[in-house]
């Protein structure tokens, strides 16, 4: 609590600092870790992130003459004026000029909430506006979901500002549009539903076509278990092309295969799916996504049976699939999940979206420091850099906090 008062402290302080004045509220959204379903959201699958004690921290106040004001204290010169009835426009002339006029960046999220909210008829009037001081501790580019942290804080911050009466799924759809089609990155609905509905203490099960979730109590400490995250601190640059090609795989293999999506292709039937599909390719996305699925509601069967330990085993059978048939791993997450199995640990495997990014490993608590140890020293005789590793700790969902 003590840390969160001195976050809140700050954005109070950094929002007067830039506009002058003090914020109506600050509001934080967390990053997400993914225990399993990876890649199943945007298949109408099943997913079970929890939330992180990482947040987006958003001061903010209203405006009422349509101005936009954005300010980040992580970046180098995070300022960005815009006008909010010329989002879109102003998105398109930032873009073509090279990611000029705040966009390009992390502008561009709040930005997006903003032009989703106002696409719904959510702002009263073209002078809804609203100036935002951001501050973030979520790491960028490690796949826990920085942009969905960032965009979630922005959405309850608005909520709240203008008495919009939002619950956290609607939040959740607005700010996933706003990636969408402001942004322009075609991610599923899992990270803004983690950062927007999960709870203190539970891992979220998340059905992604109709949104009934539960949340499942994940106290790992009480069973002398620990899951550290570990960030190998890489992003690899073709990331972003090859999830929307592995996207855009998996739509045509639903449609060849006569479903929705991939969700409806039962486990049971996958021998019969190589006769079906014309190009072979597609199996392997077919192949993981059916997996994963299945793979996710065993782990919640593990959980509700008292089964912890037995969920390691499911992660790294978990990681093989993303690595082999999604191909979506790379040498540094490869090297995270091989070295703490060797090490001791009960499981792992990478979490997000891939191609970089971070892994998360289920250990128990008297080894933890001795697998991350050997993680480290194993990031060393390879030459990469230093991995970050963090315990993740099952924390709340989006709120307001006490100024």
């Amino acid at each position: 609590m003590a840390a969160e008062a001195a976050q809140t402290a700050e954005a109070v302080e950094g929002f007067r600092a830039v506009h002058g004045g003090d914020p109506a509220g600050v509001w934080a959204a967390p990053g997400r870790v993914n225990l399993i379903g990876e890649h199943t959201d945007y298949n109408d699958g099943f997913v079970m992130p929890l939330a992180l004690p990482h947040t987006a921290r958003v001061a903010a106040d209203r405006r009422d003459d349509g101005a936009l004001n954005l300010y980040s204290a992580d970046v180098p010169d995070g300022t960005a004026r815009l006008t909010v009835d010329k989002l879109a426009a102003e998105r398109e002339a930032g873009l073509a000029s090279g990611g000029g006029g705040g966009f390009g960046g992390w502008a561009a999220y709040p930005a997006g909430v903003v032009w989703a909210m106002r696409e719904e008829g959510l702002l009263p009037g073209d002078g809804a506006g609203a100036d935002l001081y951001v501050r973030s501790d979520v790491p960028v580019g490690a796949g826990l979901s920085s942009s969905a942290a960032l965009e979630v804080a922005t959405a309850v911050a608005l909520n709240d500002l203008y008495g919009l009466g939002l619950s956290p799924e609607r939040i959740a759809l607005l700010c996933r549009r706003a990636e969408n089609d402001f942004v322009g990155v075609p991610s599923g609905i899992m990270d803004q539903m983690a950062s927007a509905c999960c709870t203190a203490g539970h891992a979220l099960y998340l059905d992604t076509r109709d949104l009934t979730r539960r949340q499942v109590p994940l106290d790992l400490a009480a069973e002398g278990l620990r899951l550290l995250v570990v960030d190998t601190r890489v992003q690899h640059a073709l990331g972003d092309g090859e999830y929307a090609r592995r996207r855009a795989g998996c739509e045509e293999a639903a449609a060849a295969l006569g479903v929705r999506a991939l969700r409806d292709v039962p486990y049971e039937e996958l021998d019969a799916v190589p006769a079906r599909l014309a190009d072979p390719a597609l199996l392997p996305l077919v192949r993981h996504v059916v997996t994963e699925n299945r793979r996710v509601r065993r782990v919640i069967d593990l959980l509700d049976a008292g089964e912890t330990r037995a969920v390691g085993p499911v992660l790294t059978e978990g990681h093989a699939s993303l690595r082999d048939d999604f191909a979506v791993s790379c040498p540094e997450l490869d090297l995270v999940v091989e070295t703490a199995n060797a090490a001791g640990a009960l499981g792992a495997r990478m979490t997000g979206g891939g191609f970089g990014g971070s892994a998360i490993v289920l250990v128990e608590a008297a080894g933890a420091e001795s697998v991350g140890a050997a993680v480290t020293e194993a990031f060393a005789a390879a030459g990469h850099r230093p991995p970050r590793l963090f315990e993740a700790l099952p924390s709340t969902g989006a709120r307001r906090l006490d100024v």
